[in-house]
């Protein structure tokens, strides 16, 4: 016996069509590579961008319902994004927010603090200001990171939010149901910002990924941003942290 479209457990990526999905980070990487599955699923997409110029290129790559140039940092900006959206939306991704890594000796106080609030205080901002705009059984999905999970010399800041998020999350899905709350916490991503971070490493660093990951490449924002999108359409996941390394975690140190 068939069940009748829209029953539980029947959701597929096709439940993308004519659904509202908000991208915060959505002009680079992981981000806008979702915006685009989404797209090509049939969804509307608003893209929220901190780079006016490049959430410009990528608005008219996308064709977007709407666009919103700002850091998502700013808490009182993304409260009146959230609060002038024209109607209910479906999911809210949020890969907004880098890494920090510094030795406690050479360590800002202040960046490091900014760094942290761009992880947590963010989460915490965006689950604020959305609860009321998202739709019953829609998805806030956040992206972080795995790369904290070992402790290291400079990892202080990067790991104490990798172990927050989680339980962060796991609390606001019980706080914002029956809207759902997820977390994809990815490895290495071939990413702009990766590079940037790596610099003259770069080719090493995939190199070294390539014959040393059991799936014998390197993850690509493809990869995370296709997660991202089953976890948008299957209506039984909520509260848990969805790993996409590669296979990195199972390697030695």
């Amino acid at each position: 016996m068939t069940a009748a479209p829209g029953a539980p457990g029947t959701q597929s990526r096709s439940d993308l069509a004519d659904r509202t999905v908000v991208v915060i980070g959505a002009s680079a990487g992981i981000g806008l590579e979702a915006a685009r599955q989404v797209r090509a699923d049939g969804g509307r997409l608003v893209l929220v961008g901190r780079n006016p110029e490049r959430l410009r290129q990528a608005a008219m790559e996308l064709e977007p319902v709407g666009t919103a140039a700002f850091d998502a940092t700013d808490t009182d900006r993304l409260q009146r994004f959230f609060q002038d959206l024209p109607g209910p939306v479906d999911h809210v991704l949020v890969t907004a927010g880098g890494p920090y890594y510094m030795p406690l000796e050479s360590m800002d106080l202040a960046d490091a603090r900014r760094a942290f609030d761009e992880r947590i205080a963010l989460a915490l901002g965006v689950a604020l200001y959305s609860r009321d705009k998202i739709r019953a059984g829609g998805t806030l999905l956040f992206i972080g990171g795995t790369g904290g999970r070992r402790p290291g010399v400079g990892m202080a800041v990067a790991s104490a939010a990798t172990a927050a998020l989680p339980a962060l999350v796991a609390n606001l899905a019980l706080e914002m149901a029956p809207v759902r709350v997820n977390l994809i916490a990815a490895g290495f991503v071939d990413t702009p910002l990766s590079a940037s971070l790596l610099g003259d490493r770069l080719d090493a660093r995939r190199e070294e990924l390539r014959t040393t990951l059991p799936i014998r490449r390197v993850v690509v924002p493809a990869d995370v941003a296709a997660l991202a999108v089953h976890i948008m359409c299957n209506d039984a996941l909520t509260g848990a942290t969805y790993d996409i390394d590669g296979g990195q975690q199972l390697l030695p140190h």
